[in-house]
């Protein structure tokens, strides 16, 4: 960024935020190149500006903690993604409400008696068949 891209930046920031811009205004802190934030003075803080993105934060030292807070345009977007969330929410939990409900799972996992039989049954029939091939299969002697 050129000198005159900076002093444009630091005006339009100053503009957005309702500070003046004044002429003694410290330079803004520019971050090196392949940074991704820009730090500019600002009354009680700094505006920083996301270089990758164009986000604009306001950020203040409070306490040796340093919060940024979100300017007014992105909050908007951010509170209609949270909206629009929420109605998606609720739509799929009205949507899994009606849907059918599972059988519940047994706690001890046992196969019901029925299930049992029915597993009995196929292994029963495998078992007879297999039996059958192999007497088909051996010759009146006994041998494979």
């Amino acid at each position: 960024m050129g000198k005159a891209q900076h002093f444009f930046l630091a005006i339009v920031l100053a503009a957005s935020f309702g500070a003046p811009a004044a002429a003694d205004t410290p330079p803004p802190i520019i971050a090196p190149e392949g940074e991704r934030f820009t730090l500019t003075p600002a009354e009680g803080g700094y505006v920083r500006l996301n270089k990758e993105t164009g986000a604009l934060s306001y950020c203040s030292v409070k306490d040796g903690v340093t919060a940024c807070r979100l300017g007014a345009e992105e909050r908007t977007a951010f509170e209609a993604e949270i909206d629009r969330l929420r109605k998606e929410n609720a739509a799929l939990k009205a949507r899994a409400e009606g849907a059918p409900v599972p059988p519940a799972a047994r706690p001890n996992m046992a196969p019901s008696e029925e299930e049992f039989e029915r597993a009995l049954s196929f292994t029963e029939r495998f078992l007879r068949r297999i039996m059958r091939l192999f007497r088909e299969e051996t010759s009146p002697g006994g041998a494979l």
